[in-house]
C-alpha cells in the first residue's frame, strides 16, 4: 500500500486532487476546520504528501499551525501564491503546483491550459492529475516556477479586476478584443505589484503572453466572480506597502 497523503481543506480543488490520489491508490486522509493536525500528524509521521488546499485568506492560518512532521512533504496550490507565503513560515522548498484548472460546485473541472508543478512531491501530483485527463509539466527550477506563479497571477488578477469596470457577464475573450487597453493598463499595475513582491522584475510581454494562453485556454471565462472586490482590495494594500501609485486600481476601487 502507498504512504497516505493528507489534504488539508474541502472544497471544489481538493475534491478533484483528492479523486486522483485515489485512483493512484493512495489512502486520503481528510481535514477540516475541526481536525486536531497535531493529534493526526502523530498517527501519520511520515505521509507521503500533505497537500494544503484551502482559500487565500485560510493560507497564513493553517502554515502557522503544520505540525513540525509534515513540514518537509507539503504540496500548496492557492491562487496568489508567492514565495514569500511560505517563506513567511519558514518552509524553505515545498511542492507547488499552479493549477490552471477551475472547478465550481456542480460542475465537473475544466482544463484551461496545463498546470505547472515543481517540488518533491510533484512526480505523485502529476500522475494524479493524469488518471483524470489533466495535464501537468514539471518546472525545472524555483526560478521558472516564480514566473509561472506571478503568470497565474496576473491572469486572475487582470481579468477579475478590469471585469469590475465592465458589464456583468463579460468574458474573457469581450475583455480583451474590445477593452484591450483597459485590461494592459489594469495589468501593468498588476505586474508592478508582484515584482514588489517577489523583489525583482520579469519579462513583461513574455507575462502578457502566458496570461493570453490563459485567456485563449478558456475564451468563455466569466471575467468577474464574487472574490474580485477582495482580491482589488488585498492588493491595494500591498500598493499600500510599496508606495506604488497604481492610479486605475484605485479609481476602481473608489466606484465600489
Amino acid at each position: 500500500m502507498n504512504d497516505p497523503i493528507v489534504v488539508i481543506g474541502t472544497g471544489e480543488m481538493s475534491g478533484v486532487f483528492t479523486r486522483g490520489f485515489l485512483k493512484q491508490g493512495y489512502p486520503v486522509f481528510p481535514v477540516n476546520r475541526h481536525t486536531d493536525m497535531e493529534k493526526m500528524a502523530k498517527a501519520l509521521t511520515a505521509p507521503a504528501l500533505v497537500l494544503v488546499a484551502v482559500g487565500e485568506a485560510d493560507l497564513h492560518p493553517v502554515l502557522e499551525k503544520i505540525p513540525e512532521a509534515w513540514r518537509d512533504c507539503l504540496a500548496l496550490l492557492q491562487n496568489e501564491l508567492l514565495p514569500r507565503d511560505w517563506q513567511a513560515h519558514g518552509l524553505q522548498a515545498p511542492t507547488v503546483i499552479s493549477v490552471w484548472v477551475e472547478k465550481k460546485k456542480g460542475q465537473d473541472y475544466k482544463v484551461l491550459v496545463p498546470s505547472p508543478v515543481y517540488g518533491a512531491g510533484a512526480p505523485i501530483i502529476e500522475a494524479a492529475l493524469d488518471t483524470l485527463g489533466i495535464p501537468t509539466w514539471e518546472v525545472d527550477s524555483a526560478e521558472e516556477m516564480e514566473f509561472e506563479l506571478v503568470r497565474k497571477n496576473l491572469y486572475i488578477l487582470t481579468t477579475n479586476i478590469t471585469g469590475l469596470e465592465l458589464p456583468p457577464g463579460t468574458d474573457v475573450e469581450q475583455m480583451w478584443d474590445q477593452h484591450q487597453e483597459l485590461a494592459r493598463e489594469i495589468a501593468d499595475e498588476v505586474m508592478a505589484i508582484q515584482f514588489h513582491l517577489i523583489g525583482r522584475e520579469l519579462d513583461r510581454e513574455k507575462l502578457i503572453a502566458g496570461m493570453l494562453e490563459g485567456i485563449e485556454g478558456d475564451l468563455q471565462h466569466k471575467c468577474t466572480g464574487r472574490s474580485a472586490p477582495a482580491r482589488l482590495k488585498r492588493n491595494l494594500g500591498f500598493a499600500d506597502q510599496a508606495g506604488l501609485a497604481v492610479p486605475k486600481l484605485r479609481e476602481i476601487a473608489a466606484k465600489l
